[in-house]
């Protein structure tokens, strides 16, 4: 029996330091809900879950990106769509200047209605914005240059259409052509169509180059420089290069070829049919892009949400408790602390034994 050293207290308090720290781990665990608090709770753990929990906010933020996507195109469609109705009530009211019972005073009339619908379509044109952004003006179109823009200059082009430098020639505008910038023909060519002071080249591939051209003074020799740059780039991704570019041409009476258009003589309404007619269909085709922009951004949406939930159940896996297993992990620790407090009580009281002898 000893007094200076209590071996069986020096165990007991041991054994219940260590149960009160794996107590005290397993009760913060308990609160926190993850199963890693600290890099020493497991160091491989903690660094796989810092990189996902990196990814999933990224996801996150990119499919805000592409919502918010979808809002600028819906926007800018719904512009276009009330640029349609005006141009369907333009087509009405040329076929009606063009009829012949009409007067002088009539066809003044009608004159006046189409230029105030041409000035409030300039005016959608120029204010139509999204987040103080220009939408309709050009500034969200890929640029594009030519060496002579007082005679010619690029109204759009498709995302899709080649990259470089081209010659057009438009000395003939009954036969256009396009060539690289060594003067060989392009083999891909589907059609070069020139008409009301606009050449579309369209591609084997369904990809266009849209000019303007001077009806009184066509060049023979345009250099044209297809950037590839400009248009709305958006965040799709959380690695760089992920990015969709929405591209929103200018949307001017120009680019409809409905500039100069005057119903003020008979022949100048059945002219002008033939204009509103070409605008109808260029504003068609731009917002036929548009939709095919917000299906793709669509899509987009929906694989993000699928990636940001397989990803969270991995983290999760890594990461969280389970908090039955720790429950009862949590329980087993409980009694053992209690246990062990105990015992201890019961070992420091040994040397008290030692009294009992002297005593005797």
């Amino acid at each position: 029996m000893k007094v200076n050293s209590n071996i069986q207290a020096m165990i007991a308090s041991n054994v219940l330091k260590s149960n009160e720290s794996r107590f005290s781990a397993s009760s913060e665990r308990m609160s926190s809900g993850y199963k890693i608090n600290r890099a020493k709770d497991n160091p491989a753990g903690m660094a796989i879950t810092n990189r996902m929990h990196s990814q999933i906010e990224s996801l996150n933020r990119a499919n805000q990106n592409s919502s918010n996507a979808v809002n600028v195109i819906q926007t800018a469609e719904g512009a276009l769509s009330e640029i349609q109705d005006m141009l369907q009530r333009m087509k009405e009211l040329t076929i009606q200047a063009a009829n012949g019972t009409n007067t002088t005073a009539d066809r003044e009339a009608i004159h006046s209605e189409v230029d105030q619908l041409t000035k409030e379509i300039q005016r959608i044109s120029k204010q139509t914005e999204y987040n103080s952004q220009k939408l309709l003006n050009g500034d969200q179109d890929l640029k594009g240059y030519t060496n002579l823009p007082a005679l010619s200059k690029v109204i759009s082009y498709t995302e899709g259409f080649t990259k470089g430098k081209y010659i057009v020639d438009l000395a003939s505008l009954e036969n256009p052509t396009i060539n690289d910038i060594n003067g060989h023909p392009l083999t891909n060519v589907d059609s070069i169509v020139c008409k009301d002071e606009r050449c579309t080249v369209t591609m084997k591939d369904g990809s266009e180059l849209i000019l303007s051209y001077d009806e009184n003074d066509h060049a023979a020799a345009i250099k044209v420089d297809v950037r590839g740059i400009g248009g709305m780039k958006i965040q799709v991704g959380a690695m760089e290069g992920q990015s969709i570019t929405v591209a929103i041409p200018e949307i001017s009476l120009k680019s409809m070829g409905i500039e100069d258009m005057d119903v003020r003589t008979e022949d100048g309404a059945k002219k002008a049919i033939d204009m509103v007619d070409e605008g109808i269909a260029f504003i068609s085709k731009i917002r036929s892009r548009l939709g095919a922009y917000q299906n793709r951004l669509e899509a987009t949406i929906s694989n993000l949400d699928i990636s940001e939930e397989n990803l969270t159940s991995s983290y999760s896996t890594i990461k969280d408790v389970d908090m039955a297993e720790e429950m009862v992990e949590y329980t087993k620790l409980q009694i053992l602390t209690q246990a062990g407090t105990t015992m201890l009580t019961q070992a420091n009281e040994q040397p008290q034994q030692a009294l009992q002898l002297l005593q005797s």
